[in-house]
């Protein structure tokens, strides 16, 4: 048992020592400035989304969020936008930017164009 419990803590330190490998979802975002701090638009969930991993928020139909980026669309890749939710009634979620799927939600306010191409880190 002793054995079976320091492997997979030797396991785990070397996940967190390594980091997990996870694919670029795009190699270039559009944005509002050369940081992507800038929102680039609010935008209105039209479906419920749960993220998949991390890298990805979940979203309410009916939610508000903020758009900071929009993911340039590649080959067999789906088209995303990274912002954060808005509104009290989610102010657990306030502050999180993550990834969602672009088809999901219909832009209400367009703020500044997204002019930048940025490379994707």
């Amino acid at each position: 048992v002793y054995l079976v419990v320091t492997l997979l803590c030797l396991r785990l330190t070397c996940l967190l020592v390594t980091g997990i490998f996870m694919d670029k979802l795009a190699s270039k975002k559009l944005c509002a400035d050369d940081a992507c701090v800038y929102t680039i638009s609010l935008a209105r969930a039209e479906e419920d989304y749960n993220a998949s991993d991390c890298r990805f928020i979940n979203i309410k139909k009916g939610q508000l969020i903020y758009v900071y980026s929009k993911l340039v669309k590649e080959k067999d890749s789906g088209e995303f936008w990274a912002g954060s939710v808005y509104g009290e009634q989610y102010e657990d979620h306030m502050g999180t930017v993550g990834y969602f799927p672009s088809s999901l939600v219909s832009e209400q306010h367009v703020y500044q164009e997204a002019n930048k191409t940025v490379p994707t880190t």
